[in-house]
């Protein structure tokens, strides 16, 4: 690892220092071993560590660290976006399968919490746009988001007016065969209540949520009881550093616990807000990661 990789990856050096600490045994953790009683998958966003690298740089980081399945996020160097042509989805899909890794989805930047109604129609049809995409290159959902409340209009009121706009973008899931799924995000959108309240003016069984992992899931220390609210609907995972964020420890032990508990079987997708400038860096901090991840979610 050349002195620039070395200072970037360094950055993460303390909670990976401090956990390894903790359980000695971390140190010789083999991150190619996933023991059984883990049932879920650890996969990757795109945002932010995936962000500078293009399709072939991200498939060759995947494959080495044998991290599957990827979100792709939009606006990001791997260009994955509705706007490719019919052959160009094919070639995206096949790139993914002779690599040997599965596309999660898309994840947009579609939100419904705007007081103009042209501005939550139009993202209704960017929605059905990538709904169309991750259809054709074989994924399974389109992430989307609330991004706030709206402080002229009652909470209730802008609640309903999200949900009822998932309603479209679930029928166009549906019938494309995948899945949208709500990330838990936004100041005020980001609290378990709200986000149950969202889900259930929705009511469509193609319309769940991301778990998002943030500090609104934490009463007196735990999860449980913001886990249990969403459960329900609970179709995909964002995770971020497993250790210590900025905003303090998030009880990642008890959340795969409950995921464990709960039957989930599908995946938990690293977000960090960090991007490695080159592919060796990136891949040195995942096989990192996993190590923290496998010992974190084990049972």
């Amino acid at each position: 690892m050349d002195a620039t990789t070395r200072r970037n990856f360094l950055t993460y050096a303390p909670s990976i220092a401090t956990l390894a600490c903790i359980n000695p045994a971390f140190a010789a953790q083999n991150t190619k071993i996933e023991p059984k009683s883990i049932p879920f998958k650890l996969g990757l966003v795109t945002y932010n560590l995936g962000a500078k690298l293009d399709l072939p740089a991200l498939l060759r980081v995947c494959k080495t660290t044998g991290i599957s399945p990827v979100e792709l996020r939009t606006t990001h160097a791997h260009k994955v976006e509705p706007s490719l042509s019919a052959d160009e989805r094919k070639e995206v899909r096949k790139k993914f399968a002779d690599a040997g890794i599965e596309i999660w989805g898309a994840g947009s930047v579609c939100e419904f919490h705007s007081t103009s109604k042209k501005t939550v129609d139009e993202n209704i049809e960017t929605c059905k746009r990538f709904v169309d995409l991750v259809r054709d290159i074989g994924g399974k959902g389109v992430k989307v988001r609330p991004n706030g409340l709206p402080k002229e209009v009652p909470i209730p009121k802008t609640l309903e007016q999200i949900g009822k706009a998932l309603i479209s973008c679930g029928k166009a899931a549906s019938d494309a065969g995948i899945e949208i799924w709500v990330e838990v995000h936004g100041a005020g959108t980001a609290k378990p209540e709200n986000m149950k309240t969202i889900m259930e003016q929705c009511g469509h069984a193609s319309v769940g949520v991301t778990w998002n992992s943030n500090p609104d899931d934490i009463k007196n220390g735990s999860v449980e009881e913001s886990f249990k609210m969403l459960q329900p609907w609970i179709k995909s995972c964002h995770i971020n550093d497993l250790y210590k964020n900025s905003l303090g420890t998030y009880p990642y032990r008890e959340l795969f616990k409950l995921f464990r508990q709960s039957g989930y079987n599908r995946a938990t997708m690293i977000e960090v807000g960090k991007t490695f400038p080159d592919e060796a860096s990136t891949i040195e901090f995942l096989h990192t990661y996993k190590g923290l991840w496998t010992e974190l979610a084990s049972a």
